[in-house]
């Protein structure tokens, strides 16, 4: 027998990778926030989509900006993940709180998170309201990994150690093994 599952559909497409995304303020006041709902776009150029409600305080300053920053955690970086992830920004500085790094990007305004171990600086191309969220697609104007973690043009995940966000306050990482077809 098959559960109705429509109250928690998206929870159907779950783990999801989990990013930290940064944005800033016009006068340069960062902010970090924990996304789940992230995905490429397109190769050329390359883009990257992000889905964020309106009520959440990065949102306002991704559309007023134009600017975000996709951070990549570690597994190792979950307690700090998820303290960016339940605080809001209009109340407290969640660098600061969740002790994470903010450092200067290279081609756009808001910092990227320095613990991270790769980050796609993009700037705001189109958005799309879709029911109760934003997306906002970002094209990607710099990339840049740790050398690492990223051999034969992916992520090492065994190295990585990516960050996968289940629903709720479930997380895990992907198995050491790698499996190909």
């Amino acid at each position: 027998m098959k559960v109705d599952a429509l109250s928690f559909a998206t929870r159907l497409l779950h783990p999801r990778h989990v990013v930290l995304v940064t944005c800033c303020d016009r006068e340069g006041r960062a902010n970090v926030v924990t996304l789940a709902w992230s995905m490429p776009t397109s190769f050329t150029p390359p883009m990257v989509a992000i889905s964020l409600a309106p009520s959440r305080f990065s949102h306002g300053l991704i559309e007023d900006t134009g600017e975000f920053v996709v951070n990549v955690p570690t597994v190792e970086l979950l307690e700090k993940v998820y303290v960016a992830g339940t605080r809001s920004g209009r109340d407290v500085d969640k660098f600061k709180e969740a002790g994470l790094t903010p450092k200067p990007a290279r081609k756009v305004r808001p910092p990227i998170v320095d613990e991270c171990i790769a980050h796609l600086e993009c700037k705001v191309v189109n958005r799309l309201t879709t029911g109760d969220h934003t997306i906002f697609v970002g094209e990607v104007v710099a990339a840049y990994a740790e050398e690492e973690v990223f051999k034969e043009k992916v992520l090492n995940p065994r190295v990585a150690k990516p960050l996968m966000h289940y629903g709720a306050n479930w997380f895990t990482t992907v198995v050491d093994e790698v499996l190909k077809p």
